[in-house]
């Protein structure tokens, strides 16, 4: 099994990246696979095209996704918002019925606005949401202040278990016959005549 995490912050080895480790850890003790991609200095940089390509080429054989992105004026970043509506856009049958996470890392506030961005592209792909025990964030300034947050990095270790739980559930489930739901053409209602 192999989980895609995406960082959607422009520092490569941040607080964004630190949680993620965290959760990837735990999913490796769990014998999960876990490819990271780095997707901010590339969205920065111009090369969104190539790096949407890239993970969603990854997303074909991924059974879960966890999203992760730093507060920026109390919203995910820029970066990750741009790539997400591209990925969405072109993998969105893919991602469907995937169990997905997003996780958020802040100074101080923001977090909770941001987290409910992010699991609404989850939503609109019927992708099952893996919960914590509270909500998904970190908090600290630099990557040395997160392995402070007693609380935040248990958030995370539990949310890597609650992920390997489900993607071994749903993989037990298709094991026993367990049909997973089809998705299907949706009607789109417009109100505008």
């Amino acid at each position: 099994m192999k989980v895609v995490m995406i960082n959607g912050s422009r520092r490569e080895n941040g607080c964004t990246y630190t949680a993620l480790s965290i959760i990837a850890e735990v999913l490796n003790d769990n014998e999960i696979d876990v490819e990271l991609f780095n997707i901010g200095p590339d969205v920065m940089n111009g090369d969104i095209n190539e790096a949407v390509q890239e993970v969603a080429e990854s997303i074909k054989t991924a059974d879960g996704l966890i999203v992760g992105s730093p507060v920026y004026y109390a919203s995910p970043s820029g970066e990750v918002i741009s790539f997400l509506d591209r990925l969405f856009g072109v993998a969105l049958d893919d991602l469907c019925f995937k169990p997905a996470a997003a996780i958020t890392s802040a100074r101080r506030a923001g977090t909770t606005a941001t987290l409910e961005v992010l699991n609404k592209y989850f939503q609109f792909a019927q992708m099952p949401i893996v919960s914590s025990s509270y909500w998904p964030m970190v908090h600290g300034n630099t990557p040395d202040q997160i392995f402070k947050d007693e609380e935040g990095i248990d958030i995370m270790k539990t949310l890597g278990r609650n992920m390997a739980w489900i993607l071994k559930s749903i993989e037990a489930g298709k094991a026993a016959g367990v049909a997973q739901p089809v998705g299907g053409e949706r009607p789109k209602t417009n109100f505008i005549r």
